[in-house]
């Protein structure tokens, strides 16, 4: 689609392309756009909820080997914080138990949930979800460790 505009001053030919001709790419590329683009938003939407599953199975491993070193799971009020930071009481504590150590995030940049003794196992670990809110549907669902 090149086209010929003419001869320079040194005798070399100019070429280049119609302002119809740069109109009609950019349209093709807002099609594209369009289409595509709401179809990785979704993707990005799906990954969230596993990254958080993904997340809370290190955290529960990091849980379990601070229970074989410490002989319990840290308290409601230690929280998760014990798997970084050694607890008053904890003796035989041989962490972090994080390979970071820091504490992750969920997905949506909150801090995760974590209850001892869980309501549903020895330990509950959660994320509300990305309005940080109780229940919801899609992204705003909770994800716990126990599902």
């Amino acid at each position: 689609m090149e086209k010929k505009i003419g001869k320079s001053s040194s005798g070399v030919t100019e070429q280049g392309f119609t302002l119809l001709e740069l109109l009609v790419v950019l349209a093709i590329l807002g099609l594209l756009g369009g289409l595509v683009g709401p179809k990785v938003m979704d993707q990005f939407a799906r990954a969230k909820p596993k990254t958080a599953k993904i997340q809370m199975e290190d955290l529960s491993a990091s849980l379990d080997m601070f229970r074989l070193d410490v002989g319990r799971y840290p308290t409601t009020n230690e929280g998760l914080v014990a798997l970084i930071e050694a607890p008053a009481d904890a003796s035989n504590w041989a962490g972090p138990y994080l390979r970071k150590a820091k504490l992750p995030k969920d997905p949506w940049s909150y801090d995760y949930h974590y209850q001892s003794p869980g309501t549903h196992s020895e330990f509950d670990i959660y994320s509300k979800g990305r309005d940080n809110q109780e229940g919801g549907d899609g992204e705003d669902k909770d994800i716990t460790s126990w599902e």
